[in-house]
């Protein structure tokens, strides 16, 4: 199930931004983001989906539950 944290690090690269800015857009500091990254700290509910807006997928593809990057109809 861990196997999700590098599924973060690869989106924020392939988007080109650094941990400063999607920590700033999350509204918190950069190293509690870097520990979701690394898998230091479980990622709360509200901060995946934020991450999900932010790179316009799904939070079952951030978790890895699935290989679709495609977000859900709302």
């Amino acid at each position: 199930m861990d196997n999700y944290y590098p599924r973060l690090k690869d989106l924020r690269e392939d988007h080109d931004l650094s941990q400063q800015f999607v920590a700033d857009y999350l509204q918190m500091k950069q190293p509690q983001y870097s520990r979701y990254e690394r898998g230091h700290r479980d990622i709360p509910t509200d901060v995946l989906i934020r991450l999900a807006r932010l790179y316009q997928t799904s939070v079952d593809y951030l978790l890895g539950l699935t290989d679709n990057p495609k977000p859900y109809d709302q």
